[in-house]
């Protein structure tokens, strides 16, 4: 159930439908659904030049009757309103969408409440709501596939800070031996260098999905990304690391990570959860909604800019989570 405040009437805001758009880089995801989470439908398209790629997301919604829409975007993207390029996406590697007014677009054909955010925010809400970590007040959720991109749920919060976390571009130790050069056009051998999709293609010759549980290609993803969640369980201290993404559908690499992760710590953080065997096991998890995170937290994150809309200045929760920003 969400709650709205007291002013608000609970059959009109149920009644509400929602659109939702989860940008990746890849694929766009579009689906409308209700203010108590259902989804009603959904489409996919891969993503193009922005024109061609937001168009058909008009065209989607035109029909629909939307009371708000949630966006979850690859970025980087201006999340600070008040800022001349507010709900644009800014110095991505995506060809054509770098200075793209993403927003605005949606904005001149629909007028109606937005939530906009980062793809992986927007995964982290909802997994903070509907998914792995319902009920916590943080969470951690990685996406690591064409890109590498983390959210952050902090003490019932979207984390932005001066842009947004932007953990994918951080730089890790080599593994002992690597030479690989990284394919990240910005800083070679930064995470999302070293451990993405392209960069598993890239290293290997062929798609991460090609490659036998046993290549040693695994062995090489799970210390960099092992290292990246080590740091950020030491930084940032969440209730629960979820690993999403194309590359993490790969079963054998999850507890690869897990068993690195232990072994970066070394029994340093004196916390149950971070026991190797049934605590770590389930608290670096896969996300709790599937592939359906992404899309269900722009869903979230558009039941809460109809919320805010229509009771400026009420918190409220959404959904069973304790989601409140």
């Amino acid at each position: 159930m969400t709650t709205f405040g007291s002013g608000a009437s609970p059959r009109r805001e149920s009644s509400a439908v929602i659109g939702a758009i989860e940008a990746g880089g890849t694929k766009f995801v579009c689906g409308i659904g209700t203010a108590d989470g259902e989804l009603l439908d959904r489409v996919s398209f891969p993503t193009g030049q922005p024109d061609e790629t937001l168009g058909r997301a008009i065209d989607y919604f035109a029909d629909k009757n939307v009371a708000a829409i949630g966006i979850g975007s690859f970025g980087p993207i201006d999340l600070r309103p008040g800022s001349p390029t507010y709900g644009f996406v800014t110095t991505t590697p995506k060809p054509g969408w770098s200075g793209c007014d993403f927003l605005g677009a949606l904005r001149r054909r629909f007028d109606v409440p937005y939530g906009w955010d980062t793809d992986v925010n927007a995964a982290a809400y909802g997994e903070a709501v509907w998914g792995a970590a319902a009920g916590l007040d943080s969470c951690l959720y990685y996406t690591i596939g064409t890109g590498v991109g983390i959210g952050v749920y902090a003490e019932g919060r979207l984390l932005h800070g001066l842009l947004h976390p932007e953990g994918g571009h951080t730089l890790p130790r080599r593994h002992q031996g690597d030479g690989f050069a990284g394919v990240c056009p910005y800083h070679g051998d930064c995470l999302e260098g070293m451990a993405s999709g392209p960069a598993l293609q890239a290293r290997w010759g062929v798609p991460g999905h090609e490659l036998p549980a046993d290549h040693p290609a695994w062995e090489i993803e799970a210390h960099y990304i092992a290292q990246s969640v080590s740091s950020a369980i030491l930084l940032l201290s969440p209730r629960k690391v979820i690993l999403g993404g194309g590359v993490m559908q790969q079963e054998h690499l999850l507890p690869l990570v897990r068993r690195d992760v232990a072994k970066n710590l070394n029994g340093y953080v004196a916390a149950e959860d971070l026991a190797e065997g049934a605590g770590l096991d389930g608290y670096i998890t896969a996300p709790g909604l599937g592939t359906e995170s992404g899309l269900r937290g722009a869903l979230v994150l558009g039941i809460r800019a109809l919320r805010e809309a229509r009771e400026p200045g009420v918190p409220g929760a959404v959904g069973s989570g304790t989601a409140q920003d």
